[in-house]
């Protein structure tokens, strides 16, 4: 059996709003619900079901490889939002890219503090 990923439970104040923030933003479909969730699925057919959470959110980091064409147009979608966007993780190159591995990448948050990540090479993967 080969393992793959499925889906992982992203949590959220108002999983409505924070699944259309990242659907939007990535240009991707919001799925029916299913069950608590509300899920988000990537071209891979891995899903983030976003659930509604009262409490405190420990903020996680979500990463996406993207071609260089579909980086311009989220990049695009996230200036248009008026988002902050980083270079780098630590929040340290506000309003930059980076070039690591020979491509691009940039780090902005969703509106629980999830850093979410696109990228156009793998880490590690030269260039």
């Amino acid at each position: 059996m080969t393992v793959q990923l499925n889906h992982t439970i992203v949590v959220a104040h108002d999983k409505r709003a924070s699944a259309r923030f990242l659907a939007d933003l990535l240009g991707l479909d919001v799925s029916p619900p299913y069950g608590p969730f509300l899920p988000v699925e990537i071209s891979n057919g891995v899903t983030l079901d976003f659930m509604d959470s009262p409490g405190a959110i420990t903020p996680q980091h979500y990463a996406f490889l993207v071609s260089e064409d579909e980086f311009d147009e989220i990049f695009d979608r996230i200036r248009q939002a008026g988002l902050t966007y980083w270079a780098d993780p630590f929040h340290s190159r506000p309003g930059e890219i980076n070039h690591n591995d020979g491509g691009r990448g940039a780090y902005f948050d969703d509106p629980d503090g999830h850093r979410l990540e696109i990228i156009t090479r793998p880490y590690g993967s030269g260039g």
